[in-house]
């Protein structure tokens, strides 16, 4: 082999080499994010907050009912971070060993509302009977649906309610439905009906009727020795994340 070959075929390693750094270097900045549908406005804003002082950080950002991320990452999904709107999903992955226990933290909390368009007088429970159809996000993967069942129980209405019922895929789907007019309202939490355009916020549903709703947020085990995850994770208890979270109406306790 001749000096010239032995010398290109050093370049086309060491390129070779710089590629393989550069590559490994883009995945460790990856982050994949599985977040429940109502925080998409807050988790955006603060990825892109993020991202401009972490330029070297990529997102890649799944949003859903908290049911539906927890099986998709129970059978082998991609998620380092998590945030789900009910402690129940968390536990579920946590019972797995799926997620670092350590790092499970309470992110933020909200509440349960009824919004619509209908022009019946809707201020109570009781008056949910007038109407002919209402949104819910599906009860077995949407936690708003699990207490807005839990609040039709508990306030006596829901033997009269069940027929009427219209299941979304999550909390977005049912607002959507409210604000076309497609149901005469919906069961969302007060973080979506403030940024209705065309719906209106009918009633807070009393809190003895449902469980405290909280957004609990954890580490996954396959990304608990990431330091971008950790990084990450720690600026989502910071200051300007808790301001965020107050500009779309989240409550911090």
């Amino acid at each position: 082999m001749n000096t010239t070959m032995m010398q290109a075929m050093k370049k086309i390693a060491v390129l070779c080499f710089a590629l393989l750094i550069m590559a490994s270097q883009a995945l460790a900045g990856e982050l994949n994010l599985s977040i429940a549908a109502s925080l998409k406005e807050v988790i955006n804003e603060l990825t892109a907050s993020y991202t401009a002082k972490h330029p070297g950080t990529v997102f890649l950002k799944n949003f859903g009912p908290s049911g539906t991320l927890a099986g998709q990452i129970e059978n082998g999904g991609p998620a380092d971070l998590i945030i789900f709107a009910n402690t129940e999903w968390v536990d579920y992955l946590n019972n797995k060993k799926l997620v670092d226990s350590s790092s499970i933290k309470t992110f933020s909390y909200n509440s349960l509302v009824f919004a619509g368009t209908t022009i019946k007088k809707v201020t109570s429970m009781k008056d949910l009977t007038k109407l002919d159809k209402i949104a819910i996000g599906s009860p077995k993967s949407v936690p708003a649906g699990e207490y807005a069942m839990s609040a039709m129980t508990k306030a006596g209405v829901v033997a009269q309610l069940i027929s009427k019922l219209i299941m979304a895929k999550d909390v977005r789907e049912c607002l959507m439905y409210a604000e076309l007019g497609e149901v005469d309202g919906a069961f969302v939490y007060k973080t979506d009906a403030l940024q209705a355009q065309k719906s209106r916020l009918f009633f807070t549903v009393p809190q003895a009727l449902y469980p405290k709703v909280v957004y609990p947020m954890a580490i996954t085990i396959k990304a608990v020795k990431k330091d971008e995850v950790k990084a990450f994770h720690a600026f989502l208890q910071s200051d300007e994340a808790k301001s965020v979270l107050s500009k779309y109406g989240f409550a911090l306790k």
